[in-house]
């Protein structure tokens, strides 16, 4: 068999297989790539400049990139930051002047998961960007402001990629069917589920419609529905990168959600996460730092359900222990609010880090030895269940320093609402 015919025969993905070539077939990004728009008006008038690309898993950042070296007439240099390291960095260097040398052209260099290399590493691309021996495009599903060098960001401009919407799925997967090895056609129930399965990633609704053309046999009709693609969607997860930018954004979500008392929505993100592949266990920990955060001493009993929530959890595990945490959401998510501790500690402890040590009172020091006794370690310390009410009026338990120092607010929610009736009383009776 000649080389020729083998390489004709080769498998490409049909995702490969429908990559735009032009900006006319590529799909979605109008907010950057509509009419008038600045990266339209670049790429089509062949003068690129460096940038990054940030955005979502099958968004369009490769096939982009490779847009814009076509239209631009550009020699095309890629490398991933997943298996390069500094000698591939210079090998792409070194093509890139030898592009510009011999033959006077442009090369765009393209980094894949540019957020993975390390510091020395998106330094080594600063020289070469400066001086125009290549354009660099760095393609990352992270914040670039978070994981990328400042230098580096200097140089080139950042361009936010969207997730695609289900309507462009649709039209991406219906120009791919005559792609396929067969002739195939997808009715719509089937479309729709595709659509929603591939949560915004068309290389994922490319890969899953490939999969499912494969289970067809009737092949007098061929027609794939929507028995047939739940088979293949079985255990599939939606997008969900775990300690990645949509982790934090999602955790933040159920955060804020719970903090405005919105049940639905909490229960929402949780569920967002839990399908997704996020710990329950981490999610557990998240409801106990709520509970204390965001309701406090307005409803106590917040902390002890999101504990037990915890608890159920940890000791019967997934998907049973699941329930637990979304009682638990739903609780927090209707309690009362108070923020009050939670500012009370930041204060305190803004106090501590930034202030001397201060000395213990010495009314307030332990006397174990007669030693300690004769240095008046203890000295007119007045226990508190001897005085009336079983409070010592007008006793100092701060640092001399900080007399009078308050750090603690409550507000007139919920159960604080009573423990601000309570400290006011007591504060009434250290004036008198």
């Amino acid at each position: 068999m000649s080389a020729d015919l083998f390489t004709q025969q080769a498998y490409q993905p049909l995702a490969s297989k429908r990559r735009p070539q032009d900006l006319q077939s590529f799909f979605g990004q109008q907010h950057i790539l509509g009419e008038g728009k600045p990266l339209k008006e670049a790429i089509n008038s062949g003068l690129p400049h460096s940038m990054i690309l940030w955005g979502p898993p099958g968004v369009g950042k490769t096939t982009l990139a490779k847009i814009i070296a076509r239209t631009g007439d550009a020699h095309f240099e890629s490398i991933s930051a997943v298996l390069s390291g500094v000698r591939e960095i210079r090998a792409a260097i070194a093509t890139a002047q030898q592009q510009r040398d011999s033959h006077g052209r442009k090369t765009i260099l393209f980094v894949d998961e540019v957020h993975r290399f390390n510091k020395s590493q998106q330094d080594a691309f600063l020289p070469y960007v400066e001086d125009g021996t290549l354009i660099f495009i760095g393609a990352t599903t992270e914040n670039p402001s978070f994981e990328l060098n400042n230098a580096l960001l200097s140089r080139c401009r950042v361009y936010v990629l969207k997730s695609l919407g289900a309507e462009e799925i649709k039209t991406i997967v219906n120009s791919a069917l005559p792609m396929l090895p067969i002739a195939l056609s997808i009715d719509n129930q089937a479309l729709d589920l595709l659509a929603n399965a591939a949560d915004g990633d068309a290389r994922r609704a490319l890969n899953l419609l490939e999969i499912a053309a494969d289970l067809v046999t009737d092949s007098n009709q061929p027609i794939l529905d929507q028995q047939i693609l739940e088979q293949v969607l079985v255990g599939d997860n939606r997008r969900f990168d775990n300690k990645g930018e949509y982790f934090y954004d999602q955790i933040s979500a159920l955060h804020k959600s719970v903090r405005g008392s919105d049940a639905d929505a909490s229960l929402y993100w949780l569920c967002r996460m839990l399908d997704g592949g996020c710990d329950p266990l981490y999610l557990a920990r998240r409801i106990v730092r709520i509970a204390s955060e965001d309701i406090g001493n307005a409803d106590p009993r917040a902390l002890e359900i999101a504990l037990n929530a915890y608890q159920a959890q940890e000791r019967l595990g997934s998907p049973e222990g699941e329930l637990s945490l979304a009682q638990a959401v739903v609780y927090l998510a209707v309690a009362a609010k108070s923020n009050a501790v939670y500012q009370a500690y930041k204060s305190a402890m803004a106090d501590v880090r930034s202030t001397p040590s201060y000395e213990v009172p010495l009314h307030l020091r332990n006397a174990p030895t007669q030693l300690m006794k004769a240095l008046d370690y203890g000295k007119d310390y007045r226990y508190a269940h001897n005085e009336q009410g079983a409070y010592a009026a007008g006793e100092n338990y701060m640092p001399q320093q900080l007399k009078d120092k308050q750090y603690y607010f409550p507000t007139e929610r919920g159960l604080e609402g009573k423990i601000a009736e309570k400290l006011n009383y007591l504060r009434s009776l250290d004036k008198k």
